[in-house]
């Protein structure tokens, strides 16, 4: 669940649930974006687990929702749960990526005219937005650093905008650049770390709206290099 987007109270709240429905009502749990602690009781050791990768899959945040509320209401045996929490870890996305570009694009072009843009700004908005969402994609496969892959894929939208303008075919260059951008926001990190800060979870929620604010950063940057440069 932390691995895919879920906030840290839902996953503290779904441990201790399905700890306490195996009969384990005493565990305690303490989790951050990057460490999960464990333990079932005041006298065991606590487990540590880290976490080393995150992404967005809200589909089996809420398949383990599922299988955890199945538990605590004895529909299924701990043997069971573990099996399928196993088929969950190792599913792949349930949208294939071609997909993802795909709505990545369609998505950039209703937030152009969304903001005043004109339809002849949505037109190259289309392929610049699935371009950028795609140069994102390949570039955190290819390149651990995680805020490189957002830098650079703003770069490669404002200059695509820069040059559909100049070229004649889109009209406002900052509307174009505003909704191109849209799918790179990290929108759901930041919902994340609000609803972390108002459950009382400081240091996640801190760390997550940083995180949120340096990916922002990068997002701005590439795009003001672009600005400066032309």
């Amino acid at each position: 669940m932390l691995q895919n987007g879920a906030e840290t109270s839902r996953v503290e709240d779904t441990m201790t649930r399905m700890a306490g429905s195996l009969g384990f009502p005493g565990a305690h749990s303490y989790v951050t974006p990057t460490v999960i602690m464990f333990t079932t009781n005041r006298i065991e050791p606590v487990k540590l687990y880290r976490i080393a990768e995150r992404t967005t899959d809200l589909q089996k945040v809420s398949e383990v929702n599922d299988i955890s509320r199945r538990l605590s209401e004895r529909q299924i045996t701990a043997e069971e749960a573990r099996a399928k929490l196993g088929e969950v870890d190792e599913a792949s996305p349930v949208y294939p990526v071609w997909l993802q570009i795909l709505a990545a694009a369609l998505t950039g072009a209703c937030f152009t005219v969304m903001f005043k843009g004109s339809l002849w700004d949505a037109l190259p908005a289309l392929p610049i937005s699935g371009l950028g969402f795609a140069a994102v994609i390949y570039l955190h496969r290819l390149v651990q650093t995680k805020f490189f892959a957002e830098f650079t894929a703003s770069f490669l939208i404002g200059l695509l905008a820069f040059c559909s303008v100049k070229l004649g075919i889109g009209q406002e260059m900052d509307k174009i650049i505003i909704g191109s951008v849209m799918p790179l926001v990290p929108g759901l990190l930041i919902t994340n770390a609000v609803r972390d800060l108002m459950a009382g979870h400081l240091v996640s929620g801190i760390s997550k709206g940083a995180d949120a604010f340096l990916t922002a950063f990068a997002i701005g940057t590439g795009i003001g290099l672009v600005l400066s440069l032309f």
